[in-house]
């Protein structure tokens, strides 16, 4: 039985494209934008997203989700980091029937980001709602990542 190796250049070839398809997923932290220390957990996105303000002006979620003061927060999401998770994981949204704020392993059909991407299909206004910039691209693909990783409580 005679066998066959590769050339050095197919080899060489075949050794470049694996490099590169290991090399494809980005780096979390130069899509994150003006969040760089934002990364695909919950305990992250609690501080980096719901409770702080971030470098290009977005105002922080827990500015209007918050049940402090004695507020009652709008659909009654509070971001509060108490209950935060509870209120979002698996919790159906109150202004869209039928529709599920965060479906685990299934961010496309999460409401939440149907209403962080402005989608046409939302009730009301894209979230944050404030004057201040809407969360970036790059923020969003890591809420979508944690999501679809499956919402955990991390």
């Amino acid at each position: 039985m005679t066998r066959r190796l590769l050339a050095p250049s197919a080899l060489a070839l075949c050794l470049c494209v694996l490099g590169f398809a290991a090399g494809c997923d980005e780096k979390l932290s130069d899509v994150a934008g003006p969040t760089p220390g934002l990364d695909p957990t919950f305990s992250s996105i609690q501080e980096n997203i719901f409770e702080s303000s971030d470098s290009s002006g977005r105002a922080a979620c827990i500015q209007c989700h918050t049940r402090q003061g004695g507020r009652n927060p709008p659909l009654g999401l509070s971001l509060d980091h108490d209950v935060a998770y509870q209120s979002l994981v698996g919790v159906p949204s109150v202004g869209k029937p039928g529709a599920v704020r965060v479906i685990p392993s299934d961010a496309e059909n999460s409401y939440m980001v149907h209403k962080l991407e402005g989608r046409s299909d939302i009730v009301g206004q894209r979230m944050p709602r404030t004057a201040g910039p809407f969360l970036t691209e790059g923020q969003i693909r890591i809420i979508r990542r944690w999501i679809d990783q499956g919402a955990q409580n991390n």
